[in-house]
């Protein structure tokens, strides 16, 4: 039976409606049911649609947006926060698997050598699929999600070069040096376009222009456009959507209204169209026309489940996980869908793999993302009351009033608080800078004047002048946590100038645990010398002002020139200037610094080393 055009889109549509409804009242995932959905259209079940070009084609964008998002969700500031234990946990998590996988699959499967290199990196894949589960509980900024997040880069790289070198294999032996000359040009024009012009000109393009149109079409062209350098560069088209996800990353913030946007047509079009296209390629009758498609899901099911097992206990016993920690771990890291799933279908396209172990394949997603499903969430469940018994109860009654002077910011204001996590939060427009102090003056709110001067999402680094006697202020943490959250969301440097004494204190609100910040300090002895700032700071820069009220501690008389200062040095670049909340009760500094452990109890591989370096020195004798 063959439908027309339109009842095939009419149905595909309504596939794409029904499909996540059903599956979040049966606790599934979604992209178990529009696997199932594909399977159930196609040729194997009602054959009512085939996979013709149009599906193919949208098929092919729907893979490509997969690695796309897959790149652009990681978090580039918490990578490097965590980058030496997400290198030691990627290679865990990669490698255990890959080596167990193609041991299973030469000598248990029988495949061959090819074949199974191909399916250890399967293995040693994962997708951040239930990713949304841990941002639903809010435990999203634990030390283990940022490792385990980091690690997942590593993962998906390692894999896909796995793939790249496979199918490149049969066609080096026949190169010459002038085509292999060729292929390193190509490879070289490849990384070059996506890794550092293409940013520059997505950072150039949003600068100028704010058409939300214009910015998602942008966008789609450079995926694209990496997609096919990718291909141009004799590599998978899946590595150019990959690595132009992790090039534009810091230029897209998860909550901003262009990341929005991209995540809405990814989720509600592209992705399923893709998930289905996966179910038409299935052939359901393998199932029981034989053992052997489910012989072989079973052993890939159980090594993947075994092999990242492995590597979580490992990185519990290392990084000294709690026990919820290690299943949050292996939940998020045994997760299989995208990844997988591109690397299967094109090996299959290749003729590298069977149908029997792409049915096979698709099976052990089908098992291993409801699995994964339910243990993040257990985890997740029991992590979100741990940290909710400790939470600090000065953060309850937080109020932000924000205002812009002169023009109306209301839109990206909102953005901020958004960005920032503020709750409870006022936006308000003043006049000019009267209407600021009178605002500061009758209000007992934290209070932000904001002027933009390019768009938020465009910033590289934070610099934040911080008064002398800040950290006697109730108030400073929260302060801290609103430069700690805009940094982590804009994925932007953090530089901080303040008096030594100053310094000491922000230094160890950065080494907080689970509240970690990577940031640089310079000393700035006293507000006097804040024109140095004018000289140092850059384009792409935003400039952070921590101001105080008048008989507080860090009051000074100079701050009542900071509309001038403003006007005459820093009007071309984005800036903030905070006014604090006075506080009457929560804790103070000295109280939390007692709560935070010394740097050297806090383990690290490379203080390890460091230490056992030493020992062997001052055993030889060496350094005097």
């Amino acid at each position: 039976m063959t439908l027309s055009p339109l009842l095939i889109l009419t149905l595909v549509i309504g596939i794409i409606w029904i499909v996540p409804i059903v599956c979040r009242k049966i606790h599934v995932p979604s992209i178990v049911g529009f696997i199932i959905a594909g399977v159930v259209i196609g040729p194997s079940v009602l054959g009512v649609v085939t996979e013709g070009p149009t599906i193919k084609i949208l098929g092919s964008l729907g893979m490509l947006y997969i690695m796309f998002q897959s790149g652009s969700e990681i978090d580039i500031n918490d990578f490097k926060q965590y980058k030496y234990r997400s290198l030691f946990f990627g290679g865990c998590t990669f490698f255990i698997p890959l080596l167990l996988g193609v041991v299973t699959s030469r000598y248990i499967l029988d495949f061959n050598w090819t074949s199974s290199l191909l399916l250890g990196a399967m293995y040693g894949s994962h997708t951040l699929m239930t990713y949304p589960i841990v941002s639903r509980y809010g435990v999203q900024k634990n030390v283990a999600v940022n490792i385990t997040v980091g690690a997942t880069m590593w993962a998906i790289s390692l894999s896909l070069i796995v793939l790249a070198v496979i199918e490149a294999k049969s066609s080096i032996s026949h190169m010459t040096y002038r085509d292999a000359l060729w292929v390193i040009v190509r490879l070289v024009i490849f990384l070059l376009s996506v890794l550092s012009l293409f940013p520059r000109f997505a950072r150039m393009f949003f600068k100028r222009y704010h058409d939300p149109i214009s910015e998602f079409m942008v966008v789609m062209l450079m995926l694209v456009g990496s997609a096919l350098l990718a291909d141009f560069a004799g590599l998978e088209s899946i590595l150019g959507a990959f690595l132009c996800g992790v090039s534009l990353n810091r230029l897209l913030p998860n909550r901003s209204p262009l990341m929005g946007r991209i995540n809405f047509m990814g989720n509600s079009v592209f992705v399923p169209l893709f998930l289905i296209s996966v179910g038409l390629m299935i052939d359901i009758h393998a199932f029981w026309s034989g053992w052997t498609t489910v012989l072989i899901a079973l052993v890939m099911i159980m090594t993947k489940l075994l092999g990242k097992s492995v590597a979580a206990w490992i990185a519990q016993f290392l990084f000294r996980f709690s026990k919820y920690e290690r299943q949050l771990v292996f939940g998020l890291s045994h997760a299989t869908a995208a990844g997988t799933l591109a690397i299967v279908t094109i090996a299959y396209q290749m003729g590298i793999l069977s149908s029997e172990v792409l049915n096979a394949a698709v099976l052990m997603i089908l098992v291993l993302c409801t699995t994964a499903s339910f243990i993040t969430e257990y985890a997740a469940k029991e992590l979100a009351l741990q940290e909710s018994a400790q939470m600090e109860a000065y953060h309850e009654d937080d109020y932000w009033l924000l205002t812009s002077v002169g023009k109306d910011l209301r839109p990206a204001m909102r953005e901020i608080g958004e960005m920032a996590s503020l709750d409870n939060i006022e936006i308000a427009q003043s006049a000019d800078w009267k209407d600021v102090s009178d605002m500061v003056e009758h209000t007992s709110k934290s209070v932000i004047v904001y002027n933009e001067a390019q768009p938020i999402n465009t910033i590289n680094r934070l610099v934040v002048a911080v008064p002398r006697y800040a950290e006697k202020e109730r108030d400073f943490i929260t302060c801290f946590g609103l430069v700690r959250r805009l940094a982590g969301e804009l994925g932007a440097k953090v530089v901080f100038y303040a008096h030594s004494d100053t310094q000491v204190a922000l230094q160890a609100m950065c080494r907080r645990p689970g509240k970690y910040l990577r940031a640089t300090f310079r000393n700035m002895d006293g507000w006097e010398e804040i024109g140095i700032l004018s000289q140092t700071i850059m384009e792409n820069d935003m400039l952070i002002l921590l101001s105080s009220r008048k008989s507080t501690a860090s009051y000074h008389p100079l701050f009542e020139n900071i509309p001038t200062m403003l006007t005459e040095h820093f009007m071309s670049f984005s800036s903030m200037v905070v006014y604090p909340e006075q506080l009457t009760g929560g804790p103070d500094i000295d109280t939390l610094l007692t709560e935070i452990p010394p740097a050297s109890k806090t383990w690290s591989m490379i203080s390890m080393v460091k230490q056992w370096a030493k020992k062997v020195i001052g055993y030889l004798g060496v350094g005097g």
